[in-house]
C-alpha cells in the first residue's frame, strides 16, 4: 500500500523541519559566540600635507560598521568628493590651503549618518607629529654613579574615554641592566601623554623595582570595560603613584650590594588611566620564594617577567602576569572588575603533571584564540596554556628570543607559529620552527647549525608566494610551505604595514625599508634618524625596536612611534601612501590589539592579526566584538518624555551644562533593539543653564514605538537617555505569550497569508534564524529553537507582504 500525497507531505515536512533544527543546532554555537568587549574608537582622521596643494586624508573604518558604509569629506564647509567614497578609507585632496580643517562624515544608502562617528583633523605640515616630553631628573646611585634618562618602550590606550589613544611611556635610566648584569639602577618612571602633548601623569616605581627590559612589563587596557583604560604593572615598597600616594613602606630599600632586589614584598597594582592614581594593590604572584629555585642563585632568572592581556572568558579582558621561562614557568591570571582584583588561576610548571612546560618559555607571551572557542590561549614560546589555566601543549624545543603567530599559511586551517630557538640540545633539527598554533606540532623547520638562533621574523614580503615568508639569523628566505625561495634575506627586526600594497615593510632601527623580491635587496622608504624626521632613535641597544608600532589612527596601515635622540619628543610617523585596499582598523582584530598591549614585554615583537593579511588574501572575518560605551559626558539630560498626541508622537527633553555639546539625535526603534535616527537638533554649544527642546515623529508605527535621545559632543563621544515607549493601537499586532517565556511560546498574528517571512535576532542584532512559511510554521520553528536559546532578550520580526511586525520577548 502506497502513501498518498498528503501523507508524503506530512512525512517529508517533518523531515525537513528536523533537518532545519539540526542545522540550527550545528550553527547556533557560532551565531551566539560571546562578543569581546573592546574600546570604542572614534573616526581617527589624520590629514598630512604632501605638497604645496595636496593633502592626504586617512580615517578609520571600525570593525563593527556595515561593509557598505561610505564617506563624504568636507574641507571646511565644502564637500570635496563628487560621490560617496565606498573604497579604501583614504583620499588625496588637490585643492588644499594651509588653514584647512577636514571632516569625514559616514554615508549609508546615500544619506549622511549621525549614528556612526564623524571626525575632524587639522593638517600636519610633515609626515610626523611630535609629543613634547618631560625628562625625569638625573640621579646618582648609592655607589656614586651618575645616570640620566631615555624614553623607552611605550603602549597605547584610551585613558579618558574620548575614542582617541593616549601614549603611555616608560622611562629607563641610562644605567638600566640586563638581569645577568650586576649594579645599581635608577628608578623607572611611567608617563601618560595625550596626542596634543598634554602630560596626564607620572608614576615613580621606586628604588625597589630594578630597571631593565625584563623587570617592568606594563599593560594598558580597559580591564573593566568602563570605556577608560587602566595601567597595570609590578610595584614594590616605595612606588609612588601620580597623586603622591606611596605604596607600602616608603623608607624600605631591599637592594643588595650587587644592585639586585631579592627580598621584600612584591605587588601588582592597577592605576587609574585618567589620573595615575593607584586604585588597588595585591601581592604579586608568583612570589619569588627561594631565588635558586628559578635557575641560579644571584638574581638573573628569578626576575624574568612576562605579561599579556587575554580574553579568558571570551568576553572580558584579564591580566596575565608571568615569571620565569628558562626553568620554572609560572603564569597567573587576574580579573579587574568593580574596583577589585580576583585571582582567576595559576599555572605552574612545578605542579604535578606540568613538568614538560619547564624551560619552554620565551621573552614574549603571545595570546590569541587558536582553537576557535572564542577564548584566548597563551603561547609562552615552545608551550601554550589554555584559557582555563591548564596546559595546552609543550613541544620541548626550548626557549627562544622571538616568536610570531598569525594565519601565516592561508591554505591550511588555523594559525601558525614561527619561532627561533636557543638551545641545540633541545631544538634538535629545528633552530627555526614553523608549527601549528593549535597543536604545537612542527610542520617544517631550518637547522640551527648547533648555535643560539637569536632572531626570527615572518611576514608577506614576496607577492609571488601566497602566505607569509619566514626567515631568521640562519638559513635563507622561505615561503610558508618551507620551500627556500632565496639565499638573501630581509632585515630581522620589526615590521610595519606602510605603503599601499598588502606586503609588509621592514623596520630596522631607524630605517623603514621594503624587500625588493626582484633584486633580493632592500629599498629605503623612510629614514627616521634624519633631522627632517625629528632625529628619531630606536630603543634597547641591538634590539633596536621602536617605542611602539600600532594602527593608532587613519586607515588600517600602522604608525611608528620613536623617541627623538635627545629625548625631548616622541615622534609619531604615519603613512602618506594611497592604498586601494579597504580594511577595518587592525585595532578591532582582538589578537592584533592584544599584541599591541604585550608589545613592550621584554624583547619587543611586531603585532600580527588573527587572519592572513597579505597578497592574495580573502576578505578578513567580521570581528566578533562589542564596543563599550564612551565615558559619560559632562552634559546631562534633565528630562526626556515621549507621548502620543493625535496621530503623531511628541518627544520633549531638557538639558543642562551644554558646554562642548554638538547635537542631539532622536532615535527610534520598531523592536527596541535596532535604533535609527529620525531627527537631529543642533544646540551649538549653548551654555545656558537649562534648555528645552521638542521633536515630532509624524510617522509612528502600529504597535509599540521605542524612542531614545542620543547626545553627541564635538569629540564624537556620545551617550544615551533612557528608552521611552509610545503605543499606537491602529493596526494588527504580532503577539507572543507567555512573556517571559520558558519552554513553550505561542505566536499570533491576524493574517490569512501562508507565506510570511520570519527573522529571529538576539539583543545584539545578530540573526539566529530566518524562515518563510505560515504563522504555524513560525510557531513550530521558534518552539524548536527555545531549548537552544540562552536566557535574555530576543526580537521576533514577521514580514507580511509590505507590512513588518515586531515583538520582543524574554527567554527565562
Amino acid at each position: 500500500m502506497h502513501p498518498d500525497k498528503s501523507e508524503l507531505a506530512v512525512r517529508y515536512g517533518k523531515q525537513i523541519m528536523l533537518a532545519i533544527c539540526l542545522a540550527i543546532v550545528s550553527g547556533i554555537g557560532q551565531n551566539l559566540l560571546a562578543q569581546r568587549k573592546m574600546e570604542r574608537l572614534n573616526r581617527g582622521v589624520v590629514a598630512v600635507r604632501t605638497s604645496a596643494t595636496n593633502v592626504f586624508i586617512s580615517w578609520r573604518l571600525l570593525g563593527t560598521e556595515p561593509s557598505n558604509l561610505a564617506f563624504n569629506i568636507y574641507r571646511g564647509a565644502v564637500k570635496i568628493n563628487s560621490a560617496p567614497i565606498t573604497g579604501a578609507t583614504n583620499y588625496t585632496d588637490g585643492g588644499a590651503i594651509a588653514t584647512d580643517v577636514y571632516k569625514v562624515v559616514p554615508v549609508l544608502n546615500n544619506i549622511e549618518q549621525i549614528n556612526y562617528p564623524t571626525g575632524t583633523a587639522t593638517v600636519w605640515a610633515k609626515q610626523f607629529m611630535q609629543i613634547p616630553l618631560m625628562i625625569p631628573p638625573a640621579g646618582i646611585t648609592p655607589s656614586g654613579e651618575a645616570y640620566t634618562y631615555n624614553a623607552n618602550d611605550a603602549s597605547v590606550g584610551d585613558l579618558d574615554g574620548d575614542g582617541e589613544y593616549e601614549i603611555i611611556l616608560k622611562w629607563d635610566p641610562s644605567n638600566s641592566k640586563d638581569n645577568s648584569q650586576s649594579g645599581y639602577t635608577g628608578n623607572v618612571y611611567i608617563d601618560a601623554y595625550k596626542l596634543n602633548g598634554t602630560r596626564l601623569w607620572r608614576i615613580d616605581l621606586g628604588r625597589n623595582i630594578r630597571a631593565g627590559a625584563h623587570y617592568t612589563q606594563f599593560l594598558v587596557y580597559d580591564f573593566d570595560s568602563d570605556g577608560k583604560a587602566e595601567m597595570a604593572c609590578k610595584t614594590a615598597d616605595g612606588t609612588t603613584d601620580a597623586t603622591g600616594v606611596i605604596i607600602g613602606n616608603p623608607s624600605a630599600d631591599y637592594r643588595n650590594t650587587a644592585g639586585y632586589v631579592l627580598s621584600g614584598p612584591e605587588f601588582l597594582t592597577v592605576f587609574n588611566g585618567m589620573t595615575g592614581a593607584a586604585m588597588a594593590t595585591t601581592n604579586y604572584l608568583p612570589a619569588r620564594g627561594t631565588v635558586s629555585s628559578w635557575g641560579d642563585n644571584y638574581g638573573n632568572r628569578v626576575d624574568r617577567f612576562i605579561a599579556c592581556v587575554s580574553y579568558l572568558d571570551g568576553i572580558h579582558p584579564s591580566i596575565v602576569m608571568g615569571r620565569g621561562y628558562y626553568t620554572r614557568l609560572v603564569r597567573v591570571a587576574w580579573d579587574w572588575r568593580n574596583g577589585q582584583f580576583t585571582h582567576r588561576w595559576t599555572f605552574d610548571s612545578n605542579t604535578p603533571g606540568n613538568s614538560a612546560y619547564a624551560g619552554q618559555g620565551n621573552h614574549q607571551l603571545i595570546t590569541g584564540d587558536v582553537d576557535g572557542d572564542g577564548k584566548d590561549e597563551m603561547c609562552n614560546g615552545a608551550s601554550s596554556i589554555k584559557s582555563d589555566g591548564t596546559g595546552h601543549y609543550a613541544n620541548g624545543l626550548g626557549h627562544g628570543d622571538a616568536i610570531h603567530m598569525s594565519d601565516m599559511d592561508p591554505d591550511r586551517p588555523g594559525q601558525e607559529v614561527w619561532q627561533c630557538h636557543e638551545e641545540p640540545a633541545a631544538y634538535g633539527i629545528y633552530g627555526l620552527e614553523f608549527r601549528d598554533a593549535k597543536t604545537g606540532q612542527p610542520l617544517w623547520g631550518v637547522p640551527g647549525n648547533n648555535s643560539d638562533v637569536g632572531r626570527g621574523i615572518a611576514a608577506d614580503v614576496d607577492p609571488r608566494h601566497k602566505g607569509y615568508e619566514c626567515w631568521g639569523s640562519v638559513g635563507g628566505l622561505y615561503n610558508c610551505k618551507g620551500v627556500q625561495i632565496g639565499t638573501a634575506r630581509p632585515s630581522v627586526n620589526h615590521l610595519v604595514w606602510w605603503d599601499g600594497d598588502l606586503s609588509r615593510e621592514l623596520l630596522d632601527g631607524t630605517k623603514l625599508e621594503k624587500w625588493n623580491y626582484n633584486t633580493n635587496s632592500l629599498d629605503r622608504l623612510l629614514t627616521l634618524y634624519l633631522p627632517a624626521n625629528g632625529n628619531s632613535e630606536s630603543n634597547n641597544g641591538t634590539k633596536a625596536n621602536p617605542a611602539v608600532t600600532a594602527d593608532l589612527f587613519g586607515d588600517w596601515r600602522e604608525e611608528i612611534v620613536q623617541r627623538s635622540y635627545d629625548n625631548l619628543f616622541l615622534n609619531i610617523f604615519t603613512t602618506i601612501n594611497p592604498t586601494s585596499t579597504r580594511l577595518y582598523t587592525l585595532m578591532h582584530d582582538p589578537q592584533y590589539r592584544l599584541a599591541v598591549a604585550w608589545q613592550n614585554t621584554a624583547y619587543n615583537q611586531p603585532p600580527h592579526p588573527s587572519f592572513y593579511l597579505g597578497d592574495q588574501m580573502e576578505a578578513p572575518p567580521v570581528p566578533n566584538i562589542a564596543m563599550v560605551d564612551f565615558a559619560a559626558l559632562p552634559l546631562k539630560i534633565l528630562s526626556f518624555t515621549a507621548k502620543q498626541k493625535g496621530s503623531v508622537a511628541l518627544i520633549d527633553w531638557s538639558v543642562t551644562n551644554e558646554v562642548n555639546n554638538d547635537y542631539f539625535a532622536v532615535e527610534k526603534s520598531v523592536d527596541g533593539l535596532s535604533f535609527n535616527s529620525i531627527g537631529k537638533v543642533n544646540t551649538h554649544g549653548n551654555s545656558a543653564s537649562v534648555n528645552a527642546y521638542s521633536f515630532t515623529d509624524i510617522k509612528p508605527l502600529a504597535g509599540l514605538n521605542y524612542y531614545r535621545l542620543k547626545q553627541v559632543d564635538n569629540d564624537g563621544r556620545f551617550a544615551y537617555s533612557e528608552i521611552k515607549t509610545v503605543r499606537f493601537n491602529n493596526g494588527r499586532q504580532l503577539q507572543v505569550y507567555p512573556n517571559p517565556v520558558g519552554s513553550f511560546i505561542k505566536i499570533t498574528l491576524a493574517t490569512g497569508n501562508s507565506y510570511l517571512k520570519m527573522k529571529l535576532t538576539g539583543i545584539d542584532g545578530r540573526i539566529i534564524q530566518q524562515i518563510s512559511g505560515s504563522i504555524s510554521n513560525i510557531n513550530a520553528m521558534v518552539n524548536h529553537l527555545l531549548p537552544l536559546l540562552k536566557p535574555g532578550y530576543y526580537n521576533l520580526q514577521v514580514e507580511d507582504k509590505d507590512q513588518v511586525f515586531n515583538a520582543r520577548f524574554t527567554r527565562l
